[in-house]
């Protein structure tokens, strides 16, 4: 991993919920269509096992995407992310709406996105993150920028900068050894 400032492991060593976008986040943002109109997805495997990893030490992950899939449902499930919410262009109000029910505050949020409609729960939470591919204006707001990009990786390097940042990113992989 590449050195990260310490403002950034400073503010990654405080959170306790991963809100992830998922078009150009959780997938490369292409939208995939089959003769018949299925709409097909890909998501990566290793940001999988990244949201795992997250989820077993004690850091919990949710969705928050303005479109609406069976398909993201079925990940989502397959994750055990509860916290799902589909259809809402206004995710800083979605994000508030979520918090009122949990004990989190924004600064012990970390929000990943790539594109405008991220751009003001990115902004307001303690850890704004952008993927490598993120439109410029949401890059420029962001606090840190993955080297990888959305589908390919992003979400398993926020992971292991949470879990080294908290100290336990060791403990991750000493179960694997």
């Amino acid at each position: 991993m590449t050195k990260i400032p310490t403002a950034i492991l400073e503010a990654a060593s405080k959170i306790k919920l991963v809100i992830l976008d998922v078009d150009g986040v959780m997938t490369d943002g292409t939208l995939h269509y089959g003769n018949n109109g299925e709409e097909l997805k890909g998501f990566n495997i290793q940001d999988g096992l990244g949201i795992k990893l997250l989820q077993k030490h004690g850091i919990q992950v949710g969705i928050i995407t303005g479109r609406v899939s069976e398909l993201l449902q079925r990940r989502a499930t397959e994750l055990s992310i509860n916290l799902l919410i589909q259809g809402r262009d206004d995710k800083l109000i979605a994000l508030d709406e979520l918090l009122k029910s949990r004990q989190e505050s924004l600064e012990e949020v970390a929000f990943m996105g790539d594109d405008l409609p991220d751009l003001s729960a990115i902004s307001k939470v303690g850890l704004g993150i952008a993927v490598a591919n993120a439109c410029s204006t949401v890059a420029e707001v962001a606090k840190w920028q993955t080297l990888k990009a959305g589908g390919n990786g992003a979400v398993r390097e926020l992971a292991e900068m949470l879990l080294t940042a908290q100290g336990k990113w060791a403990r991750a992989v000493s179960s694997y050894q």
